[in-house]
């Protein structure tokens, strides 16, 4: 039985290397959605969970983990920008303001009939962003995938970010606790990551 990582992110990928555990990167196809007309958490449960299971169909033995994350602004669900312009609105929309971040992890292993999947939220208040500050972020290239066209690890927006709450690993985009609790029902221990500003493989 191996562990396989549903994602191709690296910030993911950094996160389970973090926690000691020897995994396989395989990439799930399950198309993302939003909509605002369910709670959010039911959502991105969903959309973790179908990560999971796409890559779980060819891979019953083994224990395959999904995860997602969703943006909350105004209580409207915000992906990945497409464009350099909707990049810069996002950034435009949390200026200045508290938003929400929420962040599901699934795990599942079909042969076991194992499906397991919660969710972890986070809030960020971030100062006003100067408009050529948006600018030069959003060339940097970094925006587009990340949900709400941001991380806060960015060294042009470290420094604009007042306050957090909730774990830091929610916001980078996996809750490392959650992995953790899950792991266990496979007698497998790894150890749940409390994220410091001065590792460098997330702040810079």
């Amino acid at each position: 039985m191996k562990i396989i990582l549903a994602s191709q992110s690296p910030r993911r990928k950094a996160l389970l290397e973090l926690m000691g555990l020897k995994f396989e990167v395989i990439p799930s196809n399950f198309e993302e959605y939003f909509d605002d007309d369910r709670p959010v958490d039911e959502v991105v449960k969903e959309l973790g969970l179908g990560k999971a299971l796409d890559v779980a169909k060819n891979y019953p033995d083994d224990i395959v983990i999904g995860s997602d994350l969703i943006v909350v602004i105004d209580g409207k669900q915000i992906g990945k920008p497409e464009s350099e312009e909707e990049a810069k609105q996002m950034l435009r929309n949390i200026s200045g303001r508290t938003h929400q971040l929420i962040c599901s992890v699934a795990v599942v292993c079909l042969n076991r009939d194992y499906q397991k999947v919660e969710t972890e939220t986070a809030e960020v208040t971030i100062d006003k962003l100067p408009e050529d500050l948006i600018d030069e972020y959003v060339a940097t290239g970094t925006t587009y995938d990340k949900a709400g066209g941001y991380a806060i690890q960015h060294p042009l927006l470290r420094l604009y970010v007042t306050k957090i709450e909730g774990r830091k690993d929610t916001i980078i985009g996996m809750p490392t606790n959650l992995v953790t609790k899950f792991l266990k029902d496979f007698n497998i221990n790894s150890q749940e990551i409390d994220i410091k500003e001065t590792d460098s493989r997330f702040f810079n």
